[in-house]
């Protein structure tokens, strides 16, 4: 049974290290209370804050948030716009509060597609981590999982002619290369699909569906999430 947030922590033994989040229903959340879509990606974008901050606090090391995939592109202008805008805020913000707060932040995906001021702000916050120790916040941006494979493939081969990489060789031309696998995936908003997100890191990754639409996520929801995540009895393909 789930633990009451603010009668304890769940304890570290058990803790899965890397959580990663498929951020869904903010546009649904919108539409029920008769608000823009746009409406839906701020709410969204402080569930996000509160959501890393819970995490930081309970000791996860590493949180993956899936934020505009390279299929988002498609949406209407205005929503895009809004959800790039949330972006620069949120990196100007990083720039400002990770030294204080302890938190590295990295950004996955094709950088080259995002405007120059995201790019600049992108760099600032690599440098800034190399520096910081703590949580560290992987942020998908012009992410795709398929994309992530074929781009790491082309550098392979470009890189090692003729040559077949192991498994551990190929990771290393992903962009999580360095961050280990997630332990758990959550996916709010009741869709029960990756959704094109982290296909070569979630080959063991715990699966966790919730019908609670994003902006009304908390910490209990994350919590249900890993109690899940605790009774399952991870085999990696062999057999206990």
């Amino acid at each position: 049974m789930a633990q009451n947030i603010e009668a304890g922590r769940p304890q570290r033994n058990g803790l899965p290290r890397h959580i990663a989040m498929i951020m869904d229903g903010n546009g649904r959340w919108a539409r029920k209370r008769g608000l823009p879509r746009t409406a839906g990606h701020a709410a969204g974008a402080e569930t996000f804050r509160r959501i890393a901050t819970y995490c930081k606090d309970i000791g996860i090391e590493y949180l993956t948030v899936y934020a505009f995939s390279t299929e988002n592109w498609s949406r209407s202008k205005e929503e895009v716009g809004a959800i790039m805008g949330l972006l620069v805020k949120y990196l100007r913000e990083a720039v400002e509060s990770m030294e204080k707060d302890g938190i590295r932040l990295r950004v996955f995906g094709d950088v080259q597609g995002l405007s120059e001021e995201q790019r600049r702000l992108i760099t600032e916050t690599d440098e800034i981590s190399r520096r910081v120790t703590g949580m560290q916040v992987n942020v998908c941006i012009n992410y795709g999982g398929r994309d992530e494979i074929v781009r790491a493939a082309g550098r392979w081969a470009a890189e090692n002619p003729g040559k077949t990489p192991t498994e551990e060789e190929f990771s290393r031309y992903l962009y999580s290369a360095g961050v280990p696998d997630p332990d758990l995936i959550i996916r709010s908003g009741g869709e029960k699909r990756l959704s094109n997100f982290l296909l070569w890191q979630a080959a063991y990754a715990e699966l966790y569906f919730t019908d609670t639409l994003w902006p009304d996520m908390t910490g209990r929801d994350v919590e249900n999430a890993i109690e899940f995540y605790r009774g399952r009895e991870r085999r990696y393909g062999g057999v206990k």
